[in-house]
């Protein structure tokens, strides 16, 4: 249903016309840039309408001052936004800037709630300009002197754009959202965009995106060289009272990561201006650490780095225009052969060359140098890239690593466990020859991952995680596993090691040794079955029984039957002096001292009791009249080491056994 005249007066005096707040977030660090104000109809029939459906009517019937007004009025009421830094940006009529009222009417809107002006920005399209260019400059420059930013918005969609750039004082360049929205899927889209970013950054201008709805037009925008954005991706438009909100969930988008890279088949760099193409490229010259330079077909410095300066010690300005042979003149019969070869077309990659000192008395120097031809469209070569690294500590390094492995390679053949080294990747690349001896396994076999073949299936993948954790954390290693004998007999093995580091803090090499446990292991289990064998034959006893340690008193074990009779009241890890504070009296109701326990006599004097009345009195029961007796527990070499507590409840019959 269209709407008219009468409905649109009707409209402004029921105040049914409001402004809604878009997201421009700075696509760098995803943080809130600031709004885009629009405006929005509360129609009382047909809902919500968009500006689409009624702005033209405004325009037609004088009405869109009106309209701004109401909108701005409303806008600058927001405490959030009067108290944040953050921008607003409104679209203004081609009609308002043929006007003159423009200016009074933001100054006047911005004054109750005193919004800074500097924060609006005033989006003019393109098409506000062709009527004429001699007023809207007169407008942009009051406009300017109110402290208002200026956007260009829909660039590239009108016919004077380049006109209107250079002859406004825009601050801020707005990409069209019709580009934008296919600039993913078609070719064209994409360079159009690359090149109304490119041409923003050459000008200094703020480039904005507008209708970015997926992550993938956000990452290609971010990496294109885009400032700003704002589309559904963002948020979509929302009531003033919604600012707060969207401004929370901003504040916690920005946590996040940036978008990640665009893939190799994406277009990005080479579509954007040459101007700030060139910068870049420049930049990231002047900043590599390694030396970088181009030579021409004479064999002559056309540009150089820094660091190609300091390597060759130097300075740039003598360099330029002259050859290889006048600057290093002593290494230029290493590096002639590679450079001709160059010129011919010839790629080389990773030569390492050893350069004698430019002066008597000084250092050689290991270089690691690559030569790359450069040709033109026509596949002609124009020159050489040269790139030079110094890799002389880094080869000392290596010498002395090599020279301590040797050392160490005759170590471990005289040692009598199974010494091994990994590599950085934690495959074996040294192993005592004893490895052979045990599992029947030629070294060469083992070397890598073939020891693994060794180890029983179960422990393969447990011994794999140990290393890839040690190279992970950087801790040692200590694990056990099972190695195959000869005789096809499993026998166990611990093997323990450690990382060794470069100065950088990389591991470079894992030391370790693998030992025969077998036996202990044996031992162990053993051990540890007949302590389950007893600890089950005390549980299953129908007397109570209390088991103390005579070096800190503590207790250590206590039967189901003890914890039954005494209501959980002695328990693992009690000390005697809190055994000793238990409500225990004779049998007249005289209480215990602390050396009457039995279990006390027993740990601390090495006491047997034989036979004890006593009345137990716990907190949450009746009093229960026991029998206690106690041994005290002596090693071999008749050291007390601890002491044994047995306790029983009265029967009808006597005691209970």
């Amino acid at each position: 249903m269209a709407v008219d005249e009468a409905d649109a007066r009707r409209a402004f005096d029921g105040d049914e016309f409001f402004p809604v707040f878009q997201p421009v977030v700075e696509l760098r660090t995803g943080q809130l840039a600031g709004f885009e104000i629009l405006a929005r109809w509360r129609h009382p029939r047909q809902g919500v309408l968009p500006p689409d459906d009624f702005v033209p009517v405004l325009e037609g019937h004088g009405l869109i001052h009106r309209l701004t007004e109401v909108v701005l009025d409303k806008a600058f009421a927001s405490r959030e936004l009067i108290e944040s830094s953050l921008t607003v940006a409104v679209n203004v009529s081609p009609i308002q800037l043929r006007g003159c009222g423009l200016p009074r009417c933001l100054a006047s809107s911005a004054q109750p709630g005193r919004f800074p002006l500097e924060r609006l920005v005033v989006e003019i399209t393109e098409s506000a300009l062709l009527d004429d260019l001699v007023h809207a400059e007169t407008m942009v420059r009051e406009l300017k002197e109110l402290g208002c930013r200026l956007a260009l918005d829909d660039f590239g969609t009108g016919y004077s754009s380049l006109k209107h750039l250079h002859s406004l004082p825009f601050d801020t360049l707005k990409v069209d959202r019709s580009f934008v929205g296919t600039m993913t899927i078609k070719r064209e889209s994409r360079k159009i965009v690359a090149a109304v970013v490119g041409l923003g950054q050459s000008l200094g201008l703020t480039t904005v995106a507008e209708g970015v709805e997926t992550q993938d037009q956000a990452n290609m925008l971010l990496w294109l060289g885009c400032d700003l954005a704002q589309g559904w991706l963002f948020g979509k438009p929302a009531p003033a009272s919604e600012i707060p909100r969207m401004i929370d969930e901003a504040r916690q988008r920005a946590r996040v990561a940036v978008p990640v890279p665009l893939d190799e088949d994406s277009v990005v760099t080479h579509e954007t201006m040459p101007a700030q193409r060139l910068a870049q490229l420049q930049a990231i010259y002047d900043g590599a650490p390694v030396g970088l330079c181009f030579l021409d077909p004479r064999m002559r410095y056309v540009s150089l780095n820094k660091r190609l300066s300091q390597l060759n010690g130097v300075p740039l300005t003598a360099h330029l225009g002259k050859t290889v042979a006048e600057v290093i003149p002593r290494a230029f019969p290493l590096v002639e052969p590679f450079i001709r070869r160059a010129l011919q077309g010839e790629p080389i990659s990773g030569v390492e060359v050893q350069r004698p000192p430019d002066q008597d008395g000084g250092a050689w120097k290991t270089l690691m140098v690559s030569y790359q031809p450069v040709r033109d469209e026509a596949g002609e070569v124009l020159g050489v890239s040269v790139a030079i690294m110094d890799i002389t500590r880094r080869k000392r390094m290596e010498e002395a690593l090599r020279e301590s492995e040797n050392h160490y390679r005759h170590m471990i053949q005289l040692s009598p466990h199974i010494p091994w080294v990994l590599d950085a990747r934690g495959e074996v690349i040294e192993a005592s020859s004893r490895w052979e001896s045990l599992t029947g396994q030629k070294m060469d076999k083992a070397l890598g991952n073939g020891w693994l073949t060794m180890l029983h299936p179960d422990d393969v993948q447990p011994t794999l995680e140990a290393i890839r954790e040690c190279l992970t954390t950087q801790l040692p290693i200590d694990i056990e596993y099972r190695v195959r004998r000869p005789d096809g007999a499993w026998i166990w093995m611990r093997s323990r090691g450690a990382p060794r580091f470069a100065p950088t803090g990389e591991i470079v090499r894992i030391y370790g040794v693998v030992e025969e446990v077998h036996g202990h292991k044996q031992l162990t289990e053993e051990l540890e079955n007949c302590q389950a064998e007893l600890r089950a034959a005390i549980n299953a006893v129908p007397v109570g029984l209390v088991l103390a340690d005579a070096n800190d008193g503590a207790v250590v074990m206590v039967n189901p039957r003890a914890t039954e009779i005494l209501k959980g009241a002695i328990f693992t890890g009690q000390k005697l002096t809190e055994y000793t504070r238990l409500p225990v009296s004779h049998l007249d109701g005289t209480p215990l001292k602390p050396e009457e326990y039995a279990l006390s006599r027993a740990v601390l004097r090495g006491e047997t009791v034989e036979r004890l009345e006593v009345i137990f009195k716990p907190a949450d029961a009746s009093p229960v009249q026991l029998l206690v007796s106690s041994r005290p527990i002596h090693a071999h070499d008749g050291r007390l080491i601890g002491g044994l507590l047995m306790i029983r409840c009265p029967c009808a019959d006597g005691f209970d056994s």
